[in-house]
């Protein structure tokens, strides 16, 4: 690690020069007074820039490496170390970009920072170096150091529950809230077709609604069914960022988009089309794709729009966006697709998901052939 050094205060050679007058005032004039002082504030300048300078000489401030991603609900560890140096700073501060406030140093510092930081909000963040301010405690004298460490760190929106939002809106046999977005929808035929394909053993996270209590009781282990599509194609997520009245909008629609694609990766899997890409992700329910798509959702640009050929019109859309409606390029969607934004309307949401809601979107009926005027 480098060690950055900022030049001293002005107030300790102010001191000294002080000093040393009242010094030479004394010993001419036989003034004792003056004398005294004049010793006194040479002591005190000398003395605090000597131990300023032994506890920065050779110093060097470094920062422990740290993940280069992570989720919201994990915290960040962070680590900073004053290495090589004479004597402990005799005051001082020490900040860093992940810590809201400046940590106080003085002579009783062990030298280490270590803390654990919580950050919020999903996206791209670069870490600036840490930075130690060393100073006496009367401030006649100051150096910084300066880690040469900047990293960049990736926020991944985290993954909230999808709840059906009230009485009304989820299918038959399930209560408002209960079950998956993914289950509910496809027992109304609304975001893809599942049937039974076999049983499998229970994974943890699966609806209680999957489970197979015949071969529960007859093996006495776990079992559950395993859907697949009926024929019909995979439901698409589609992202968009842009448009969010408010700056915490583009956030909570990551959130719903990463959310929406693990409860629809449970159910057989999904698609996920990105702003400024041309081809949707695969999200299969081993997740395989998964991680690539996480990080891509935390770092898509928000300016960018998605790019909906004709060929994706055939599945569900899930159209996730921190705006309050669909774009215009976008007329016609399938039935069973969805608009999830985080501005509420008057209208009762099929389910929430991260602070944003869902909305059936109507299909919107095939345009009328005007007829050609026969020729004169």
């Amino acid at each position: 690690m480098r060690a950055a050094r900022e030049s001293g205060s002005p107030r300790a050679p102010v001191t000294a020069a002080l000093g040393l007058a009242l010094t030479l005032v004394g010993l001419g004039f036989g003034l004792v007074a003056a004398l005294v002082c004049g010793i006194a504030l040479l002591v005190l300048a000398v003395g605090a820039v000597a131990w300023v300078e032994l506890a920065t000489v050779g110093g060097r401030l470094e920062r422990r490496p740290g993940p280069s991603r992570l989720e919201e609900s994990e915290p960040y560890p962070l680590g900073l170390q004053l290495r090589r140096t004479l004597l402990p700073p005799p005051g001082g501060e020490l900040s860093d970009p992940l810590i809201d406030r400046a940590v106080p140093v003085g002579p009783r510092w062990s030298r280490r920072l270590q803390r654990d930081v919580w950050l919020d909000g999903p996206g791209r963040r670069r870490l600036d170096p840490a930075r130690l301010v060393v100073r006496d405690p009367l401030g006649l004298w100051q150096r910084e150091l300066v880690s040469d460490r900047t990293d960049e760190l990736v926020v991944l929106p985290r993954i909230d529950p999808v709840r059906w939002a009230g009485a009304g809106t989820e299918p038959r046999g399930h209560s408002a809230g209960s079950g998956s977005a993914s289950e509910a929808t496809s027992r109304r035929g609304g975001l893809a077709q599942f049937e039974v394909d076999g049983l499998r053993p229970y994974r943890d996270g699966s609806p209680a609604s999957r489970i197979h209590w015949p071969a529960v009781a007859r093996t006495g282990e776990m079992i559950e069914r395993r859907l697949i599509a009926g024929g019909e194609p995979r439901p698409l997520v589609v992202f968009d960022p842009r448009g969010g009245a408010d700056p915490t909008y583009k956030e909570r629609a990551m959130r719903a988009a990463a959310s929406i694609c693990i409860e629809l990766a449970r159910a057989g899997g999904c698609d996920l089309l990105l702003p400024g890409e041309r081809r949707p992700l695969a999200i299969d329910p081993a997740l395989r794709a998964w991680p690539e798509a996480h990080v891509r959702i935390a770092v898509s640009d928000p300016d960018a729009g998605p790019r909906l050929s004709a060929d994706m019109m055939g599945a569900a859309v899930l159209w996730v966006t921190a705006g309050r409606s669909l774009p215009p390029a976008v007329r016609r969607l399938r039935p069973g697709s969805y608009l999830i934004t985080p501005s509420g309307s008057g209208r009762a949401a099929a389910f929430r998901v991260s602070g944003c809601f869902a909305y059936p979107v109507e299909a919107a009926p095939p345009r009328a052939r005007t007829p050609r005027r026969a020729a004169a």
